[in-house]
């Protein structure tokens, strides 16, 4: 990986130049994207994700000290020094080095540590960052492996990640298609803004008052899958109690408490999340409904892949074009830019599928001679002036190869031309598993 090799060069080079010593070890985590699974994960279900070759790097020197010094190789972000004994997470302000305090605080506190040795880090990192493809998580994880290797300790990645699964199950790809992740250049910061907040706790309301309709404990009841759960039925009949119990309308705190039959100031205090206490209207219907029907997707796409029947990659597509209707119009986390690209991507005639988010994209022939003919018509379409002279069959259908684009057209905040061509289309060869 001469890429790889020469970032590490660099990163070396910029570690000795910022703390005047060699890095001891380096540390890598990939960003990933979802095939199929939407906001769905912290509702207590399993998602379809990819690992893309975008990632994050630490440059890492144990030092005798007590500090941990960070640094970034973006001077966008600050450098930041504490004592590693006194770790403190400012939750009200989306700082960078949180990400990293949190990957490091949740190994200290799984393993019980009162003490750790201080560290010089140098950050480096190439996943676009609020598009999807989760470079805060990315380094998290990063910070965390780093603490582990400095302690001397093993813990498996699966633990490591808490939203992820604790179990993790291969799921083979259909030979016949290429996956295309392609950047819209718009970017949601999910730690700046309260939406993903709202989204998150109308989840929790929702799975609320669908266990109070269902006459359980609904107290300390917060996911939609513990609904289902305690209920023991399908997704598919949790979709009808979805029906039967909430209705389209958005509700309002006062009718929130009327169901739950507690007053506005346990609502506020015992409840709602101190960045939801002010919000007015609550969407649960359209909620539930995207997880509940986004979590069946899931499983329906995993039990094609398994069947592999001869029409697969069409079914896949069908549940692809389903998951970014429910996600612009239940869950409501796409956008102008976003739909726009989607709608550039479906005109081109060769692809099935969209993801709020990135884009992803599952290509197959439709009339073209082969899979990277239609492709590449594909890239065609999508750049209005032509595909770029690196998007050619002969190299872009290498897997985990990656070419810029200028997608000024799909970008509604007009930035300088550098900026657009950090954008980039990912092209993945499905031949192997998630």
């Amino acid at each position: 990986m001469p890429v790889l090799y020469d970032r590490l060069l660099k990163l070396k080079e910029m570690f000795n130049s910022k703390f005047g010593s060699i890095p001891k070890f380096y540390v890598r985590a990939p960003g990933r994207v979802n095939i199929i699974g939407e906001h769905i994960d912290y509702c207590g279900y399993s998602v379809l994700p990819m690992a893309i070759e975008q990632d994050v790097l630490i440059a890492v020197e144990p030092v005798k000290t007590y500090t941990l010094q960070l640094a970034n190789t973006n001077p966008l972000y600050p450098d930041f020094s504490t004592s590693a004994n006194n770790i403190q997470i400012d939750k009200t302000k989306a700082l960078w080095h949180n990400y990293f305090l949190c990957g490091l605080k949740g190994i200290q506190e799984h393993f019980g540590l009162s003490n750790l040795t201080g560290m010089n880090c140098l950050v480096d990192g190439n996943i676009p960052p609020s598009s999807g493809l989760s470079s805060s998580s990315a380094l998290v994880c990063c910070a965390g492996l780093v603490t582990l290797t400095v302690l001397g300790r093993n813990l498996s990645k699966a633990k490591l990640i808490e939203f992820s699964p604790l179990r993790a199950t291969d799921v083979k790809l259909p030979s016949g298609a290429v996956f295309v992740i392609a950047n819209s250049c718009v970017e949601m910061n999910k730690a700046a803004t309260s939406h993903f907040n709202i989204r998150v706790m109308e989840c929790r309301l929702a799975a609320k008052l669908l266990a109070k309709y269902k006459n359980l404990q609904w107290d300390n009841v917060l996911r939609l899958e513990e609904v289902q759960a305690k209920l023991g039925i399908s997704l598919e009949e949790m979709l009808l109690v979805t029906e039967d119990a909430l209705h389209p309308e958005p509700y309002n705190p006062e009718e929130i408490c009327r169901c739950l039959g507690i007053s506005l100031e346990e609502l506020r205090t015992q409840i709602l999340s101190p960045n939801t206490q002010g919000v007015l209207i609550f969407k649960l219907y359209q909620r539930a409904k995207h997880v509940y029907s986004e979590a069946a997707r899931v499983l329906q796409f995993k039990k094609i892949c398994e069947e592999a029947p001869e029409n697969m990659v069409q079914l896949l597509g069908e549940l692809m074009n389903q998951s970014h209707m429910s996600c612009q119009d239940m869950y409501e986390c796409s956008c102008p830019e976003l739909d726009q690209l989607v709608d550039i991507c479906r005109s081109a005639g060769v692809c099935w599928r969209s993801a709020p988010d990135p884009v992803c994209l599952g290509i197959t022939g439709r009339g073209c001679t082969t899979v990277k003919t239609a492709a590449c018509s594909f890239l065609w379409k999508l750049c209005p002036r032509g595909a770029p002279a690196r998007c050619q069959p002969a190299l872009c259908f290498q897997e985990n190869v990656s070419f810029p684009i200028a997608p000024q057209l799909l970008c509604s905040n007009l930035r300088q031309q550098e900026e657009h061509q950090k954008g980039c289309i990912v092209v993945w060869k499905s031949d192997s598993s998630t």
